[in-house]
């Protein structure tokens, strides 16, 4: 549910995601990711949407510290790691499969006396909401979570019912479909949605959203 595969025949990008680990550097910390592709396919590997907002996040693109935050479709759990560590606390969520690789990596990656500002979840969107409070969250995290055009319609409610007027939803997304341009059509609807940081190198987009201000509230 969270993530896509790239283009096949990119093959060094195709050895990344066979690779049983990966390891990245942020907030001063050395972060070895466990992947799964064999078992869990595109869900349990990291992509780079994740690591370009890990990279916005570590450099000041928005301050977690204190913030209540909620990533969507963890996958592999660095997103969500990256958070913690700068400042956030953090409700990781992905679908069941998933939770068991997550949860290894978030305890393996995590100081001790960090670790209780992670909390993991299951989420599978426009089904599990009643378990989460609505608009009880500062930020949104996703990374590569837009790609199933089937998914769309519970995806947004799944970030209408999580946000408050003031949360901030951050979408890291490489477009590789005209249906991607579908979604950011239908989240206009709901949000007022730009464009924070663009990745040429690797073709990522950073989507900031919020709740459109009505005009009476001006």
């Amino acid at each position: 549910m969270a993530l896509v595969p790239y283009d096949s025949t990119a093959i060094w990008g195709m050895q990344k995601l066979h690779k049983s680990s990966s390891t990245f550097c942020f907030a001063n910390h050395t972060i070895h990711i466990k992947q799964n592709w064999t078992q869990l396919g595109v869900a349990a590997v990291v992509w780079d949407a994740a690591v370009v907002l890990c990279t916005f996040l570590e450099t000041g693109g928005i301050d977690l510290q204190g913030r209540m935050v909620i990533e969507l479709g963890a996958g592999t759990g660095l997103l969500g790691i990256v958070a913690v560590l700068l400042g956030a606390q953090v409700t990781i969520t992905d679908r069941k499969p998933t939770l068991t690789l997550l949860q290894s990596n978030v305890q393996a990656n995590l100081p001790v006396n960090l670790q209780p500002r992670a909390a993991i979840k299951e989420l599978t969107w426009g089904q599990d909401l009643a378990d989460f409070p609505p608009g009880g969250y500062d930020i949104i995290l996703g990374a590569d979570i837009v790609y199933l055009e089937e998914t769309f319609a519970d995806l947004l409610q799944t970030l209408d019912y999580l946000c408050s007027d003031e949360t901030v939803i951050l979408l890291s997304c490489r477009l590789r479909y005209e249906r991607d341009q579908t979604f950011l059509k239908m989240l206009r609807e709901l949000f007022t949605v730009h464009v924070v940081f663009y990745d040429p190198g690797n073709d990522v987009h950073i989507f900031k959203a919020q709740r459109h201000v009505l005009k009476g509230d001006l």
